[in-house]
C-alpha cells in the first residue's frame, strides 16, 4: 500500500478479474483511520459526512472480541450470531473488496472502529441528497434517483464497462454477496451490496445496492443471514 498526495492506493491482480486501483476523487481526502485488526483505511469527507473509502475487512469487534469466520454454506444460512467470510471462502479478494458479513455483526454496534459505525438509512439519505437527489426519492425503495450510482461507483473494476465517474470519491467497487438462502456467492464484477445498520417493519435488514448497468441506486431489505459489504461513517 502506498500513500501518494494524502491518498492511500493499492493494488491487487485477481485471477480472472482485471487490474483495478483506487481512484483519486474530486471530494476532500481526510486522515486514515485503522481497525483493532491494523488494516488502515482512507476516507473522504463527502458533504457534512466522513465515510471511510474501502469496505470494511476487520475480523473483531472494538472491544477486541472475535467475529466468527463461516465458511460452510449450511451454517451461514442458519446461524443467527454475528459472523464474517471473504468472498468465495477466498482471502486474495480482502484486498479490495473487504470482507462479506451478515446483519448480526452488524447489529452489534461494535465492529465499526472506535469513533466510526454503520449508517442508518437516515445517514444514506443525506449522503445520497448531497449527491443530488430529493427528499423523495432519497425516501423511496427500489431503484432511486437519478445518477448517484454512477457518482458512487469507482472508475474501474466493474463488468461490461460499467464503471462509474467516482466523483464522490465512495470509490465502491463490485464485490458480489453471499446468498443468504443457501450461502453461495454470486455476482462479483457486476454489483455489490453495503449493510445499513436500520432494520425494516419485517425485521430484515436494509441495505444499498449498485451494479454495472445501472447509475441510480437501490435500497431493499432481505434476511439478516445475507451476506454483504460495510461502510463505515464517522460519528
Amino acid at each position: 500500500m502506498k500513500n501518494i498526495s494524502g491518498i492511500w492506493l493499492s493494488r491487487l491482480l485477481i485471477p480472472g478479474l482485471m487490474l483495478i486501483q483506487m481512484s483519486s476523487c474530486d471530494k476532500d481526502e481526510s486522515e486514515p483511520v485503522a481497525d483493532v485488526d491494523g488494516n488502515v483505511y482512507s476516507t473522504v469527507t463527502i458533504g457534512t459526512q466522513v465515510w471511510m473509502a474501502e469496505n470494511l475487512k476487520t475480523t473483531r469487534f472494538n472491544d477486541m472480541s472475535d467475529i466468527s469466520l463461516v465458511t460452510s454454506n449450511t451454517t451461514w444460512t442458519s446461524t443467527s450470531n454475528p459472523a464474517y467470510c471473504w468472498y468465495n471462502n477466498d482471502t486474495t479478494y480482502k484486498a479490495y473488496y473487504g470482507a462479506i458479513y451478515n446483519w448480526f455483526a452488524v447489529g452489534t454496534g461494535k465492529i465499526c472502529p472506535e469513533g466510526w459505525h454503520v449508517p442508518g438509512q437516515d445517514e444514506f439519505k443525506i449522503l445520497e441528497m448531497y449527491l443530488g437527489m430529493t427528499q423523495e426519492q432519497a425516501d423511496s425503495t427500489g431503484w432511486h434517483g437519478k445518477d448517484q450510482g454512477k457518482k458512487l461507483k469507482s472508475k474501474s473494476g466493474w463488468d461490461n464497462n460499467g464503471n462509474g465517474s467516482n466523483s464522490s470519491g465512495f470509490s465502491a467497487f463490485p464485490g458480489g454477496y453471499r446468498y443468504g438462502a443457501s450461502g453461495a456467492f454470486f455476482n462479483m464484477g457486476a454489483l455489490s451490496y453495503w449493510w445499513s445498520s436500520t432494520l425494516d417493519n419485517s425485521n430484515l435488514g436494509l441495505y444499498r445496492r449498485l451494479d454495472f448497468d445501472q447509475v441510480k441506486v437501490f435500497t431493499g431489505s432481505v434476511r439478516r443471514q445475507a451476506g454483504k459489504y460495510i461502510r463505515c461513517v464517522k460519528d
